[in-house]
């Protein structure tokens, strides 16, 4: 994503990626952004107060929310895969609602915004691409999961879900921007949201090299059969459509000026990443309609070619019914057939069975049927 204009704090998704080695392939099942494990039995992975946009030194969970409504300034608390009585017990401290609790702990959310009376909770669908030495016909393309953010007047709790898509790198280069940290938890919301967003373009990007790819071994001389690994990467674009369109109505209502939780500060900011989900959204649709057309073109491929096959076939059979059909004459083994007892008669019969053969090839050979 490009930066935004004059006097805005710089942007503070991934920088624009750039094409994968083809030649160096990471391992099977290996996404872009692996994120590190979350310690044995604790569920928070990261916890900081953050007053004037810059971060409180030694404030701990325990003491973050009270410090944080003293000082004016908000929490963020990083959760990992919380279970049900982790999360619940730190909905009570913050006021969370049972409901957008429910949907943080059991996850396989769609995209979507939920307000509440104190407070909104947004659902984004992470993606990564999963590197592969080559695709099959099983290939996992996409590999998804799920962040879901509390934002409240003091406190912003991610609650992430997935082995990838980690915040800690977003959580650093936010804490070097206190100019944009400085304009509450929605900061962190819109920071969360356009880090997705990066995510998606990438792995848009990376899927349209395996679409160039198959679209090569689909229109190459050598006949191949790719309606197969088509197919499955056609349904891997569908998992990545399934994260990006729905999150046009997430942002267009934190655009929007009825959302007050949101200081009109940053409608520009989700503005801009309502921008480049259109686009990736309109991306996908492409990639979509281009695998759509390879597959119509891979199966009419296949088809021509069985009929060429077919067509080889009835050739051969035809010029065959000939020397067949003039041995099945003379295998009847009447007594007075044409030059059965003259001397030459078996040389002239083959002469003439070589003769048709050769005639029917030649007719074959120019119509194209071999």
């Amino acid at each position: 994503m490009t930066s935004t204009g004059p006097g805005t704090p710089a942007r503070t998704g991934t920088p624009a990626p750039q094409p994968r080695p083809r030649h160096a392939p990471k391992p099977a099942g290996t996404p872009l952004h692996p994120a590190p494990q979350r310690p044995e039995g604790a569920p928070v992975v990261g916890c900081g107060v953050y007053v004037g946009g810059h971060r409180v030194p030694d404030v701990g969970p325990e003491d973050a929310l009270r410090t944080a409504r003293e000082r004016d300034g908000f929490v963020w608390l990083g959760l990992h895969e919380p279970t049900e009585a982790e999360l619940e017990t730190i909905a009570a401290e913050y006021g969370l609602h049972p409901l957008a609790v429910e949907d943080a702990v059991y996850a396989h959310q769609r995209p979507k915004l939920d307000r509440y009376e104190d407070g909104v909770f947004v659902v984004l669908k992470t993606a990564a691409y999963v590197e592969h030495a080559e695709l099959t016909a099983t290939s996992d393309v996409v590999d998804t999961g799920e962040v879901m953010v509390f934002l409240g007047d003091h406190f912003v709790i991610t609650v992430r879900h997935g082995s990838h898509g980690g915040l800690a790198e977003l959580r650093h280069r936010l804490e070097q921007q206190p100019d944009l940290l400085c304009l509450g938890p929605s900061a962190v919301l819109y920071a969360v949201a356009d880090l997705v967003v990066d995510h998606y373009v990438e792995v848009a990007q990376a899927m349209e090299e395996d679409v160039d790819e198959l679209e090569a071994s689909v229109f190459s001389p050598e006949r191949t059969d790719d309606s197969q690994r088509l197919y499955q990467l056609k349904r891997e674009l569908m998992q990545l459509r399934r994260a990006v369109t729905p999150l046009d109505l997430p942002m267009q209502a934190l655009t929007d000026r009825q959302a007050e939780i949101v200081p009109k500060e940053m409608r520009s900011y989700f503005r801009d990443v309502q921008d480049h989900v259109f686009r990736v959204r309109d991306q996908i649709a492409a990639l979509d309609e281009l695998l759509g057309s390879i597959l119509q073109a891979s199966l009419a491929r296949t088809s021509l070619s069985d009929n060429e096959d077919m067509r080889k076939i009835s050739a051969w059979a035809g010029i065959i019914a000939v020397p067949t059909a003039i041995a099945g004459i003379y295998g009847m083994n009447f007594q007075y057939m044409p030059e059965l007892s003259w001397h030459y008669g078996y040389p002239l019969v083959l002469l003439v069975m070589a003769l048709a053969c050769g005639l029917l090839w030649r007719a074959f050979k120019r119509s194209g049927w071999l």
